[in-house]
C-alpha cells in the first residue's frame, strides 16, 4: 500500500529536523576545534630546544653554556670554534643564532630571514643573562647574519603567504574533483594548475611586493611544489572516498597546515608536537623550504622538499588509482547484452 500524505510529509519535517540538529551541533564543534588549532599554538610559543650557537675561548663557552642551559628546555647548544664557524652554521640554517663571547661582551649573531620572532626571543635572552652577570650597564652586540627582507623586516607577509598558497592547493583539487575530471586529466589539470600558482604567487612575492630576496625560479618551484602538495592530497582523497574525501583534505592542509606551520613564528616555538606535525604538512614543508631557497640560498632544502614531492607524488598516485577502480567497478556493473539464439534455416520440400 503505498504511503499516505501524512506520513511522507512526517517522515520529511523529521529528516528537516535532524539537519537543523546536526548543523546546531557541529557548528560550535567547528568553531571549537579552530580556535585549538590555531589560538592555543599562537597562545604557547616559547623557544623549545631552539638550535643556538655559543662560540669563542673554551672557558668563556663553558659558562656561557652554563647560563643558557638555566632556561630548561629553551635551547639546544652547538660549540663552534670561533664566529665564522657559527656564521656558518647560521647559514647552512643548523642554528638559529649564535652568541660568540668576546673581551668585550657577548656578541650575537641572528637570522631574522630564518624568523623575525626568534631573533627577538634571542636578543631579549641574551641580554637579560648579560644584565645579570655584567650589570644593568652590559651591552650586547647584535648582528644579523641572514636578514629578512627590506620590504617584510617582520615577516608578516611571508606568514601571511602559506594560507593563500594552501587555499589554492584546496580549490585546485576540489574543481578537478566536481569537474569530474579522473585520472591522467586529472592529474596533469593539478600539475598544469600548480605551475600557475608558483608563477603568479613568485611573481607577486618577489617583482611585485619583493618580499622574497632568492632565485625567482627557485621561489617558483618551491610556491608551485607546495601546492601541488595541497591539490593531490584532496583531489586523491576525494579519488578514494568521494566528495567527503574534499572535506577531510580541506581539513587537513588548512585547518591544521596552517597553524601547525610555524610560518609566522617558528617550528620550534610551538608546543610539542604542533611543530613537528606541522612540518609533515604541506603548508609547514612549503614555508621552509621557501625560506630556505628565498634567503639561505638552498641550504636545508632537501628535507621538506621531500616531504612536499611525497604528498605530490602520493596524491597523484591516489587519483590514478581512484580512478582506475572506479572504471573497473563500472565495467563489473555493466551486464553484457543477451545473445540472440540463431535459428537454423527450415529445409524446403
Amino acid at each position: 500500500m503505498p504511503p499516505t500524505t501524512s506520513t511522507t510529509s512526517t517522515a520529511s519535517t523529521q529528516g528537516h529536523h535532524r539537519r537543523v540538529i546536526a548543523v546546531v551541533v557541529l557548528a560550535p564543534v567547528l568553531v571549537a576545534l579552530a580556535l585549538w588549532a590555531f589560538a592555543w599554538p599562537a597562545a604557547r610559543i616559547a623557544p623549545r630546544d631552539l638550535p643556538l650557537g655559543v662560540a669563542g675561548p673554551a672557558a668563556a663557552v663553558t659558562q656561557a653554556e652554563r647560563q643558557l642551559s638555566a632556561h630548561e628546555g629553551a635551547f639546544e647548544i652547538h660549540r663552534y670554534a670561533d664566529e665564522a664557524a657559527a656564521r656558518e652554521a647560521i647559514e647552512d640554517r643548523t642554528v638559529y643564532g649564535a652568541v660568540v663571547v668576546t673581551p668585550r661582551g657577548p656578541k650575537l649573531l641572528t637570522a631574522s630571514a630564518a624568523s623575525p620572532v626568534v631573533a627577538q626571543i634571542l636578543q631579549q635572552a641574551v641580554t637579560e643573562q648579560a644584565a645579570r652577570t655584567g650589570g644593568s650597564g652590559a651591552q650586547v652586540s647584535t648582528v644579523d647574519v641572514v636578514p629578512a627582507a627590506a620590504n617584510d623586516p617582520r615577516g608578516a607577509a611571508f606568514g601571511a603567504s602559506v594560507l593563500p598558497l594552501a587555499l589554492a592547493g584546496v580549490a585546485a583539487g576540489a574543481v578537478v574533483t566536481l569537474l569530474g575530471l579522473r585520472g591522467v586529466r586529472a592529474a596533469g589539470a593539478l600539475v598544469a594548475a600548480a605551475a600557475l600558482v608558483g608563477i603568479t604567487a613568485a611573481a607577486v612575492a618577489h617583482s611585485w611586493l619583493g618580499v622574497l630576496t632568492g632565485d625567482w625560479w627557485a621561489e617558483a618551484g618551491a610556491l608551485g611544489l607546495t601546492a601541488l602538495a595541497a591539490s593531490g592530497a584532496v583531489a586523491g582523497l576525494a579519488a578514494l572516498l568521494g566528495t567527503p574525501g574534499i572535506g577531510l583534505g580541506s581539513l587537513t592542509v588548512v585547518l591544521l597546515g596552517n597553524p601547525f606551520s610555524g610560518a609566522t613564528s617558528a617550528p620550534r616555538l610551538l608546543p610539542d608536537p604542533v611543530g613537528t606535525i606541522g612540518q609533515w604538512l604541506p603548508p609547514g614543508a612549503g614555508a621552509s623550504l621557501l625560506r630556505s631557497v628565498s634567503f639561505f640560498d638552498g641550504a636545508a632544502a632537501l628535507g621538506p622538499a621531500l616531504t612536499l614531492t611525497w604528498w605530490a607524488a602520493l596524491g597523484l598516485g591516489a587519483v590514478l588509482l581512484g580512478s582506475s577502480l572506479k572504471r573497473r567497478k563500472e565495467d563489473g556493473n555493466s551486464e553484457p547484452a543477451p545473445a540472440v539464439a540463431e535459428r537454423e534455416p527450415a529445409l524446403a520440400n
